[in-house]
């Protein structure tokens, strides 16, 4: 069981870190922009911290519940991977998805200036 718990965080991690590498590719990518670079890197290392910090904590939950699985170890270590890689998709689905969001609203040149009245 242990020879399969550390397997199952090895392989959950190493996806973290793809897709962790992946989001700060992808907003070096859209950082080449003229108008966009500065906001897309910064965007894209707060966003890859957020999700290597909340990804690092639902790996180790999920790797937490590995030794209570009645089912046995094989079947109980292929429900882990498996939720964990379904939940590392989805948050670096909603991570990317806050990458562009952010890159699609429009930037003002000084955030503290107020709005005339009309």
């Amino acid at each position: 069981m242990i020879l399969l718990a550390l397997i199952y965080l090895l392989l959950a991690f190493g996806a973290l870190a793809a897709l962790c590498t992946m989001i700060l590719r992808i907003g070096a990518m859209i950082g080449t922009c003229p108008q966009t670079s500065a906001a897309a890197r910064a965007a894209a290392v707060t966003i890859a911290t957020g999700f290597a910090a909340i990804g690092t904590g639902g790996v180790i939950l999920i790797g937490a519940l590995l030794p209570l699985a009645v089912s046995g170890p094989v079947i109980s270590f292929l429900l882990a991977l498996g939720l964990a890689s379904l939940c590392l998709g989805l948050g670096f689905t909603h991570a990317v998805g806050t990458l562009r969001a952010v890159l699609a609203t429009p930037a003002r040149d000084n955030p503290r200036q107020q709005p005339e009245p009309a």
